[in-house]
């Protein structure tokens, strides 16, 4: 009787994932970080993915919160396993079981969430991370795979591995997109995973940055990193001209696809995207320019030189992420499309069709008071300012500040305002954190200088979960109870 349950069970998963299916896969994602001092309510940021017409989303890790509020969105989902749990998914099928009943299995029923993909680690072959994952990303995949496949989803929704785009390159001897090949140290590991991902009909997924390169490199041409055909030189590789670097690393990796034996493997681009602040070159101008170009190019169907057709892409990222890390530059804060609060940047068509359509903001979102923690102009004894300016930046974001930002031409007097203004914003305006021995006053008079701004964070009364949120919450472990009771 329990197999008879369990297969009846199946049978209502399989048609409740063949609906969300056939919901196609066209239209623009979006990723989704969660690494921020103040975050959106779920429900909230769902409904302005929505409201943006985005038609997927990527995700980091399973959040219970995330998940249960894309419940009953026909958002296409891709959720993400840590690279800090690829070991433990290597080393126990049973870890991989459990975490796919949890996180997927659990969530495909009518009403639940459109899940398509698990991202099995983030870019675990990254050079930075020097072959730390190597021996444990294909097996953590193969064990994920084969959990999504016992337990009867498998050919529904495919296990796949965000790679960074270090994993390919072109020989210094023959520099263009036709020699590309795999890196040899993770060459091997690398053709295994994509034999395994071949076999389970699942994609190659690629993140690519052209604002790294232009980043990396100053002789590096900048129109050569836009999709506006205005760089003079184009690379040419036999019969193909490469107006801009996204194609020629694109087809870098075809090329090295095509040496692997796999000239037909499908590929999802993971991440693109441009940040807005954070280095000379990060601002909205570059940013705009950059990302409508990539849609109006993804979209289009006219492809890459090497490979025609539409490009399935997620712009990196939605919101910016004020609690990242900083270490490969103070851009890596300031991918948003969106502000920290939900408000849009920049114009953006996400149809492709440049026709200058505005952004929708997150709707709902409350501010605090109009305070801002600056200078004090009547301090005498400065001699402890820098160490307290470094205090500040130390537990919050100041980034804005470096060379090249929004903020970098500030006074060294409205460095220090800035800086005590992030940390008492960051602690919700408690009187406490604006004194810094004396150094510092709250002032209701914006101290923003032109693109410079001040910011005044979200009230944490607006993070507290919705009805709508806590009705999805609900809705899962009722679900959870059924399937328990139907099983047992």
């Amino acid at each position: 009787m329990a197999r008879e349950k369990r297969e009846a069970l199946g049978v209502v998963v399989f048609v409740v994932v063949v609906r969300f299916m056939a919901c196609g896969s066209s239209g623009v994602g979006v990723n989704w970080g969660t690494m921020a001092t103040n975050k959106l309510p779920p429900e909230t940021v769902v409904k302005m993915i929505e409201d943006n017409g985005f038609t997927k989303v990527k995700l980091f890790e399973a959040d219970e919160w995330i998940l249960a509020a894309l419940m009953g969105s026909k958002l296409e989902v891709m959720v993400g396993i840590p690279n800090n749990m690829l070991r433990e998914m290597s080393e126990d099928p049973k870890a991989a079981a459990d975490w796919v009943d949890a996180n997927v299995t659990s969530y495909l029923f009518a009403g639940g969430v459109n899940i398509k993909y698990v991202a099995v680690g983030n870019e675990p072959f990254l050079t930075a991370y020097n072959g730390t994952f190597v021996h444990t990303t294909c097996p953590a995949l193969k064990n994920i795979q084969q959990a999504l496949i016992d337990q009867g989803v498998g050919s529904q929704v495919k296990a796949t591995i965000p790679f960074n785009a270090d994993v390919y390159f072109s020989p210094d001897s023959n520099p263009v997109p036709s020699a590309g090949d795999f890196r040899p140290p993770v060459r091997d590991a690398t053709i295994e995973i994509i034999q395994y991902l071949h076999a389970n009909e699942a994609p190659f997924t690629v993140n690519i940055y052209p604002f790294l390169s232009v980043y990396s490199n100053a002789y590096f041409p900048m129109d050569f990193a836009f999709f506006d055909g205005t760089y003079y030189k184009p690379l040419r590789d036999g019969d193909r001209v490469y107006h801009n670097v996204f194609d020629a690393n694109f087809d870098t990796l075809v090329a090295a696809l095509n040496k692997a034996g796999f000239p037909d493997m499908k590929i999802v681009l993971g991440e693109v995207g441009w940040p807005t602040d954070g280095d000379r070159n990060a601002n909205v101008k570059n940013a705009k320019r950059f990302n409508q170009g990539m849609l109006q190019h993804a979209l289009s169907g006219d492809g890459t030189p090497a490979r025609e057709g539409e490009i399935e892409m997620y712009l990196f990222s939605l919101l910016d992420e004020d609690a990242k890390s900083v270490d490969p530059g103070k851009f890596e804060r300031h991918w948003g499309i969106f502000e920290y609060d939900g408000k849009p940047k920049y114009e953006l068509d996400l149809s492709g069709l440049r026709r200058n359509k505005g952004l929708v903001a997150a709707e709902g979102v409350k501010y605090m008071a109009k305070r801002w923690c600056v200078l004090n102009p009547n301090a005498e004894n400065l001699a402890g300012l820098a160490d307290s300016i470094n205090y500040a930046c130390s537990l919050s974001d100041c980034t804005t500040l470096g060379y090249g930002c929004s903020c970098n031409n500030l006074s060294a007097k409205g460095n220090a305002s800035y800086a005590f203004n992030m940390y008492y914003q960051v602690n919700e305006q408690n009187s406490e954190s604006c004194d810094f021995s004396g150094l510092a006053v709250v002032t209701s008079e914006d101290p923003s200088v032109g693109s410079c701004q001040f910011p005044v964070m979200f009230s944490r009364a607006s993070l507290l979960l919705s009805h709508r949120g806590f009705s999805h919450l609900v809705l899962r472990f009722v679900w959870v109870f059924v399937l328990f009771a139907i099983l047992f």
